[in-house]
């Protein structure tokens, strides 16, 4: 999967509340998940360096939160 970094970008810095929002309730901080977000960032979103833990984040978080954001 290609990963939009634009959005991905966006997502972490202009709409963190997304993230606070989708986190709630589930026992992950958003610090964790914004964490995951920049680390693929920084590795140009080379989703293959992720921990098994990144990639639980990754998946129930940042991807359907991205996916979400695909019509925005």
């Amino acid at each position: 999967m290609d990963i939009n970094l634009e959005r991905l970008e966006n997502l972490i810095f202009q709409q963190p509340h997304k993230i606070e929002k989708a986190v709630s309730g589930t026992g992950y901080r958003p610090k964790t998940v914004i964490g995951v977000g920049t680390f693929l960032l920084d590795n140009q979103g080379d989703l293959d360096l992720l921990t098994a833990k990144q990639q639980v984040t990754w998946e129930r978080f940042l991807r359907p939160l991205l996916e979400a954001n695909a019509d925005d």
